[in-house]
């Protein structure tokens, strides 16, 4: 089992979600069946530094650090790549909102299926720290988004815990454009569409306070991002790709809203490199 965790600026509260994490594995799964990956996506405080601790005391965890800031989409798509070496490949956020127990709920709700997703919208979820009035509406506005364009009949694409089977994950890796926060949407319909079964469980959550969720573009960002989507599987797209106004609105998209599109292959090469000569290695 292979447990991403995309960090950006994280060094105030990723310690102690890391320590719960590797604790809890160590406890319930055998020596060498877990490893806990962060992804650092452009962090400009002492992530790495942070996580560098907790790698000392525990070997399974380890980084992939990127200089640029690629998105947590991006982050998550350079780290769905390790699918390569594990059965069962997941990812959590780095606030602690998803419990370990909650987590590992998914793993063992996971026979006869390919993905299996947390819910806070579904019965029987436990929610501790529930979210604003704002953002349950938010949520819910952008959920009949969701569903009008793409009926996949999820309540909850966006809670921040899934795993899924690597086989099903190197199949549809390449149809994963979306660096942003809408990653979500476009990981799960690319299952759907390949004919991956999905199963949606309810969750233990609690909303953390320092969310660095900004409602107003927040929300801008992941309509447009989802219209995108939209335009990307229809048919036409090809074509409509050719027309300037729609080239130059994508650039416009991403540029203006801070929301990096993944990286290109020359740039994955050149990351690759580097990381082979400037990351630490894990204590043996």
């Amino acid at each position: 089992m292979v447990l991403l965790i995309p960090a950006y600026n994280e060094e105030r509260r990723i310690e102690p979600v890391l320590r719960e994490y590797a604790r809890y594995f160590r406890a319930h799964f055998p020596t060498g069946d877990f490893q806990i990956v962060v992804v650092l996506n452009g962090c400009r405080d002492n992530t790495i530094g942070v996580v560098e601790r907790v790698m000392h005391d525990f070997p399974e965890v380890r980084a992939l650090s990127f200089a640029a800031a690629i998105g947590k989409g991006g982050a998550l798509i350079e780290g769905l790549k390790l699918a390569k070496d594990a059965d069962w490949i997941g990812y959590v956020d780095a606030d602690g909102a998803t419990p370990p127990a909650a987590f590992h709920d998914l793993l063992k709700r996971s026979d006869a299926v390919d993905c299996v997703i947390a819910s806070r919208w579904i019965a029987g979820a436990v929610l501790h720290q529930s979210q604003t009035g704002r953002r349950q509406f938010a949520s819910r506005v952008f959920h009949a988004i969701v569903q009008g364009l793409f009926w996949m009949n999820i309540a909850d694409t966006q809670c921040g815990a899934k795993i899924m089977r690597c086989d099903a994950v190197r199949k549809i890796h390449s149809s994963l454009r979306i660096a942003d926060m809408a990653f979500d949407i476009n990981l799960l319909y690319a299952l759907k569409r390949s004919g991956y079964s999905i199963l949606e469980v309810p969750t233990e959550w609690t909303d953390q306070i320092g969310s660095k969720v900004a409602l107003g573009k927040t929300s801008l960002v992941m309509l447009l991002s989802v219209l995108r989507l939209r335009l990307v599987y229809s048919p036409f797209y090809r074509w409509l790709r050719r027309v300037r106004p729609l080239a130059a609105f994508e650039a416009w998209l991403y540029r203006t809203l801070s929301a990096p599109p993944p990286l290109t292959s020359e740039q994955v090469r050149r990351e690759a490199a580097r990381l082979a000569t400037e990351t630490p290695q894990s204590p043996a």
